[in-house]
């Protein structure tokens, strides 16, 4: 499903929603799981375990012109049901853009995985002049939930 502010994507993977939910909130995994090419690494993050916490990873991406890093707020924390957060240029506040997981048991051994890309709380007319939202597309969308899928497997 796609709005003028948000891109959700579902997929329906075989593993718990407890198996899932480890791999999402250690953000070390990260990387393997971003199907956009943006994320490189982590930088020395705790796996997460709160709302409010804080993470930092290592990006790479034209938009930015190379090489930069972002923090991270976890914004949805529920174990095995919910996983979100808000990002930003490292050192900076959020501007507005969310990542949100959602998982639902499907039986012992599979869950539905949505991911929701959203963009509709930033406000700052600069930054939606300087950056083309979205970012990210659909398809990379997809490809991240083909990326846990295997993840998870492995």
């Amino acid at each position: 499903m796609t709005t003028d502010t948000k891109i959700t994507v579902q997929r329906t993977i075989d593993a718990s929603t407890s198996a899932v939910f480890d791999v999402l909130s250690n953000p070390a995994r990260h990387a393997e799981l971003d199907g956009s090419g943006f994320v490189l690494s982590d930088e020395r993050s705790d796996r997460i375990t709160a709302n409010g916490q804080k993470f930092r990873m290592n990006m790479n991406g034209d938009h930015m012109g190379g090489e930069y890093q972002t923090d991270n707020v976890v914004s949805a924390y529920d174990p095995n049901k919910m996983i979100g957060w808000r990002t930003a240029p490292a050192g900076q506040e959020p501007p507005g853009w969310e990542w949100l997981w959602e998982l639902e048991a499907q039986g012992g051994d599979s869950a539905d995985v949505r991911l929701t890309y959203d963009w509709s709380n930033v406000t700052d007319q600069a930054l939606l002049q300087k950056v083309k939202f979205p970012l990210v597309s659909q398809s990379q969308l997809e490809d991240s939930l083909g990326n846990l899928a295997s993840a998870v497997a492995g």
